[in-house]
């Protein structure tokens, strides 16, 4: 009898999760193992539903942004008895393994689920946030700053048209990885990053030399920044207990300090949401499928309990406890490495 793969995507989509799909889907095939995609993360087990997922179902999707499964925020395990469900659902789907591809939540749940419940479970990373510590990259990272350099480098041809301050905010909620490999790509004058607050007057005084240099300065902003003396309301939380970001405004506040400290007009432009889709760069194409094609290997081995990371050029099995243990954020040193160029 053949064996049946159930295969999820959690979490916020980003670019590269349909190659990961589609990987693990043709991977499978060639161990003699069918797949079954469950719809919307979490939510889909909790309920059982399911969608076919075959060869001719994924054969075109590998430049397709987002993912074909859709996706959710949903935490089985915040509800009483969901958990339950999912595991009850994974043996009335008839599954004999389940791949989870996410982040840092999603596969926190998996490895709860592996963990409590004994269910055979592989996990895949992917996050544009790059801040699983257990893997060099995830697809999805290389996307989202490609996407976030080109917006950075239109705001300097206007800012430079008409000699003001531009401000970007990026997306990042507890590492920087994407607001600094911005500012390093775009040769921007600073960037602001989670890991270390606001030094207001430091900036400040330096994008006015920049400014005087170049009739233009650039900023790159994460948008989980901490502004020092000002205090963060009280904000909505998600199922996993973060914060939802979106009406906190960062950017623009940082745009108004700059703009009263400097007396510089100062813009400000929030990419948002534009970094999660599109079609997937190259890099995060080829990165996907190795992940899927890793995963279905990973099932066929009956290496439960642990995910697909990138060691170096290597695909290899972590265990997800470690994956999940704690998040990779920008350490000092990167931090020095920016500043070289902020002259």
């Amino acid at each position: 009898m053949e064996k049946l793969i159930g295969i999820l995507t959690g979490g916020g989509d980003c670019p590269g999760l349909n190659p990961a799909i589609r990987g693990c889907v043709m991977r499978a095939k060639d161990h003699g193992t069918n797949c079954v995609g469950i719809q919307d993360g979490w939510r889909g087990l909790v309920n059982a539903e399911t969608v076919p997922l075959g060869v001719a179902d994924v054969f075109d999707i590998i430049n397709k942004g987002g993912t074909i499964l859709g996706t959710s925020r949903t935490n089985p395990f915040k509800k009483d008895d969901e958990a339950k469900k999912c595991a009850e659902n994974f043996k009335k789907l008839g599954l004999d393994a389940l791949v989870a591809m996410g982040g840092e939540d999603t596969l926190g749940v998996a490895a709860r689920l592996y963990k409590e419940f004994k269910l055979p479970v592989v996990g895949v990373p992917k996050t544009m946030d790059n801040d699983l510590s257990a893997t060099d990259f995830t697809f999805g990272y290389d996307t989202a700053v490609t996407i976030a350099v080109d917006a950075a480098e239109r705001m300097r041809d206007t800012g430079r048209s008409h000699r003001r301050i531009m401000v970007l905010e990026v997306m990042g909620r507890h590492a920087g990885w994407v607001a600094l490999t911005t500012a390093i790509a775009s040769a921007a004058d600073w960037v602001c990053v989670p890991e270390e607050p606001v030094d207001i007057e430091r900036m400040c005084s330096h994008l006015k030399k920049a400014h005087t240099l170049k009739k233009t300065a650039l900023v790159i902003v994460s948008e989980a920044i901490t502004i020092p003396g000002e205090k963060i309301g009280k904000e909505a939380l998600d199922d996993f207990g973060h914060m939802l970001l979106k009406e906190r405004g960062v950017g623009d506040r940082i745009a108004e300090i700059i703009e009263k400290e400097t007396r510089i007009e100062t813009r400000v432009s929030v990419i948002g949401h534009i970094q999660r889709g599109g079609p997937p760069t190259i890099f995060d194409r080829i990165l996907g499928s190795r992940m899927g094609v890793t995963a279905a290997d990973m099932v066929e081995s009956k290496k439960f309990g642990q995910m697909a990371a990138l060691r170096g050029n290597d695909c290899v099995a972590v265990s997800l406890e470690e994956a999940t243990a704690k998040l990779k954020t920008v350490p000092r040193e990167w931090l020095r490495f920016a500043e070289i160029f902020f002259k």
